[in-house]
């Protein structure tokens, strides 16, 4: 597995980590004809070599005219979607990020994402930084990507809107559920830009992972800090593990005053909005009295906005977070052909082991009812076909299969898989 690692000991904005990816390999030509193809006029990127705290960096400069525009997210996603040069998945992720700076500076201002001014992340330099960013990071093709805990740097800083401490409201709303850490240095090391890269982008914030380096890029930021190098460090490679491993945050809550038909709906509610997994356990609780624990298990960022729903539909007094690893294995939709019609699954595997075949209930459900058999059957059938079709995972040695030993996995749940 591909894996970019974001070490981020001064921080991040989007000049270091488009020069971090461009000093890791990354073409910088295919990313200037992507800026181009914006059609801003008079814009000039180039990158150039420096030296930060003694050590070599790559630096991005953007020259443009002095603009004084404060756009709305409608014209920049207009600028991206005319933009000739960058691919359709190039443009999606910019987009996102952009829309999580948007959802970000809503909120801080009360206001709305199609409402909202851009200032600083509008201006010309942190659109090209954005979108080169996009492109850098399609480009060098990552399936994972870690970030180490971020610094935010400390003192106050000078925004359209006044003097203010930082992180800056707008960062500190995109770096919720993100790990943080002091770095004592009196200056804004993250930026709003920086923050939404690693709000989109980032799986999970940990420790360098096992992995086999093969490239190291480094970014310059602007600043000159005492006694530290000022430069994001991206180290590009292979995972060195066969199982897939994220980090998520494990929210938890008892209640025993709450009917049980509030928790059903809470737990749609929860999966509706985009929760990875969410489960109630029968518990014992004081005084004796049963109760049930809602868990409820979501991409770090996401965490307040899940916690929200549960305060929102339980009027529980209490939430316990808590960020716990997850090792999963990898992936894909596949389908298969059985004597009742196609079935779709999912298709596990870890690299040298047996996969497994997990047909999608709803499907399953579907044809059982059309064709009237069984809903057993039809699984039956689903996991026979795929045995017998000796499918293959992608970047994995020929697994072993065994027509009489079990293909399904009954520790996911079928509709919403961890």
């Amino acid at each position: 597995m591909r894996i970019l690692y974001l070490d981020c000991s001064t921080g991040i904005s989007g000049d270091m980590a488009l020069g971090a990816l461009i000093d890791a390999g990354v073409d910088a030509e295919t990313i200037r004809e992507g800026i181009d193809s914006l059609g801003i006029p008079e814009v000039t990127f180039s990158t150039e070599t420096v030296i930060k705290g003694g050590f070599r960096a790559t630096y991005v400069r953007v020259e443009h005219p002095e603009q004084h525009a404060h756009r709305h997210l409608s014209d920049i996603t207009a600028l991206i979607d005319n933009a000739s040069a960058i691919s359709p998945e190039q443009k999606d992720l910019a987009t996102r990020i952009f829309r999580a700076v948007a959802t970000a500076e809503a909120t801080v201002h009360g206001s709305t994402i199609e409402k909202v001014h851009f200032h600083e992340v509008g201006a010309i330099d942190s659109i090209v930084d954005i979108v080169g960013a996009a492109i850098a990071f399609d480009l060098l093709g990552a399936e994972r990507i870690i970030s180490s805990p971020v610094p935010t740097g400390r003192g106050q800083v000078k925004i359209a809107h006044g003097i203010c401490t930082l992180p800056a409201p707008g960062t500190a709303e995109l770096l919720k559920g993100v790990p943080l850490v002091d770095v004592p240095v009196e200056a804004e090391l993250t930026t709003p830009t920086g923050a939404a890269i690693l709000t989109t982008l980032v799986d999970g914030f940990a420790a360098l992972p096992e992995m086999t380096v093969e490239t190291i890029g480094y970014g310059a930021g602007t600043r000159d800090l005492p006694g530290r190098a000022n430069v994001l460090r991206v180290l590009v490679g292979t995972a060195a593990v066969s199982a897939k491993t994220d980090q998520v945050m494990l929210l938890e809550t008892n209640l025993d005053d709450v009917a049980p038909e509030i928790v059903a709906y809470a737990k749609k509610q929860l999966l509706d909005a985009g929760a990875l997994d969410v489960f109630t356990t029968p518990i014992q609780m004081k005084k004796n009295r049963s109760g049930v624990m809602l868990s409820v298990l979501c991409r770090p960022p996401e965490a307040e906005r899940f916690e929200t729903i549960l305060f929102n539909e339980t009027n529980t007094f209490g939430i316990r977070r808590s960020l716990v690893q997850r090792s999963k294995r990898l992936r894909r939709e596949e389908t298969v052909t059985t004597p009742f019609g196609p079935v779709k699954g999912k298709l596990g595997w870890r690299t040298g082991e047996r996969p497994c075949f997990v047909p999608e209930f709803d499907d399953c459900a579907r044809i059982a009812g059309e064709v009237g058999v069984p809903l057993r059957e039809v699984y039956r059938a689903a996991e026979a076909n795929f045995v017998e079709s000796r499918i293959v995972p992608p970047e994995s040695s020929p697994p072993t299969f065994a027509a009489d030993s079990p293909v399904h996995d009954h520790d996911h749940d079928h509709d919403h898989p961890v």
